[in-house]
């Protein structure tokens, strides 16, 4: 039997990691008691990358698998193809069958990033399309969805904004009933008791749960299942956190280079840095207050470096940081490159700044400039008609660079 450490429900406490939970009580008896149990994380593969934000139930997960723990990752190749209407105003597009197949795959190898595939416990990644392909409809509706109230579904707060701003499709709706018989085809077939996911899904959770329990009383069984979720991070504006303003914090090499993603990270607003710590770092909790209260700025600069070194190894965590510290102190050697032809220039300060990405449109460089938030070699630009037609070190705010070269 694989040994189990019993103390992750006091780690899982301790740092913050465990929000709701459909019964405690129960879930801290089954960590503490020494016998593995199996757990799942839910994903739809609406893209072919993961970015900062979708990681931290892989954080999680990570920990139930060193802890001894089997875990289950679940690919929605079929929940996908409606989409999770849960905070959302509008419905999303649909994706097709072989997009959706293209991204499972792509997303498979960041995973291991987090988990380990091999070895004595390795996690499995499952695909919900597999128990869905020829469920006839009939008789999923007879046997799953007669034990759903349609007047209790709309009360749920996961469909409030739909039904508020964009209105509701019976489509959506089916949403629910999918992901409440993913838990009970994982309990079937893997013995699988706990779902954990993020706060946004609670209602997705209690659904399968409380699905569960109807299905007992029906069929004479007694089977116990547990959900419980993570708190979301998100930024004190109320925005998830695995953004920037210059875009999502990738964590595939192709999509965002080394020094980008350790800035990226480096932005965390201050609220959030101690929940980043516990997510992605071992660093007691102790310590990582300790931090925090002796210097945020030196805080927020470990950070970067723990996570870029966790998620793309220490070599590129050593150089983003070399090249944020050279910035910073030294005028831009290290600067990200732009090339700009000759045949562009001159070119006008606004255009540039758009052009280079440092700016996200010609308006936001406008308004930086006019709030002296734009500098050129060293220099704020006071005017939006300046022409550039040599190479210079832009500069946004405090911590973006870039060196356009002309080539």
């Amino acid at each position: 039997m694989q040994k189990v450490d019993t103390n992750l429900y006091n780690i899982l406490k301790e740092r913050g990691l465990l929000y709701q939970c459909t019964d405690e009580e129960a879930l801290k008896k089954a960590l503490s008691s020494g016998t593995p149990i199996t757990l799942y994380e839910g994903t739809d593969p609406t893209m072919d990358s993961l970015h900062l934000g979708h990681c931290i139930p892989y954080c999680i997960m990570r920990r139930f698998q060193k802890a001894g723990h089997k875990v289950i990752l679940l690919m929605g190749g079929a929940t996908a193809c409606i989409g999770d209407p849960s905070g959302k105003s509008e419905m999303r597009n649909i994706m097709s069958k072989q997009q959706i197949a293209s991204n499972i795959e792509k997303i498979k190898n960041t995973l291991k990033i987090f988990l380990d595939f091999d070895g004595d416990n390795p996690a499995i990644i499952v695909n919900n399309a597999d128990w869905f392909k020829g469920y006839d409809y009939i008789d999923f509706m007879r046997d799953i969805g007669v034990h759903f109230n349609v007047n209790k579904m709309l009360a749920n707060e996961l469909y409030s904004k739909r039904i508020e701003e964009g209105g509701l499709t019976f489509f959506e709706m089916g949403y629910m009933l999918m992901q409440a018989y993913d838990f009970i085809a994982l309990n079937k077939k893997y013995g699988c008791t706990l779902q954990y996911g993020g706060a946004d899904q609670w209602g997705n959770i209690v659904a399968g749960v409380e699905l569960q329990r109807k299905l007992n009383f029906q069929n004479g069984t007694n089977v116990e299942l547990i959900g419980a979720t993570n708190p979301l991070l998100v930024t004190p504006a109320g925005v998830k956190m695995g953004k920037t303003e210059k875009g999502a914090i990738w964590l595939d090499r192709d999509k965002i280079s080394a020094y980008d993603f350790y800035q990226g990270i480096y932005q965390t607003p201050d609220a959030c840095v101690e929940m980043m710590f516990a997510l992605f770092t071992d660093i007691p909790m102790p310590e990582i207050k300790s931090i925090i209260k002796a210097d945020i700025v030196q805080a927020k600069k470990r950070l970067s470096y723990e996570i870029t070194k966790f998620v793309r190894g220490e070599a590129d965590a050593i150089e983003a940081q070399r090249m944020s510290e050279n910035l910073f102190t030294h005028g831009g050697d290290d600067a990200p490159k732009f090339e700009l032809s000759k045949s562009e220039c001159p070119i006008n300060i606004c255009d540039l700044l758009a052009k280079t990405s440092l700016c996200s449109s010609k308006s936001e460089a406008r308004r930086l400039i006019e709030g002296g938030g734009i500098s050129v070699d060293g220099e704020k630009v006071s005017s939006i008609d300046m022409m550039i037609d040599k190479s210079v070190l832009l500069k946004k705010g405090k911590k973006a660079f870039i060196k356009v070269e002309i080539k």
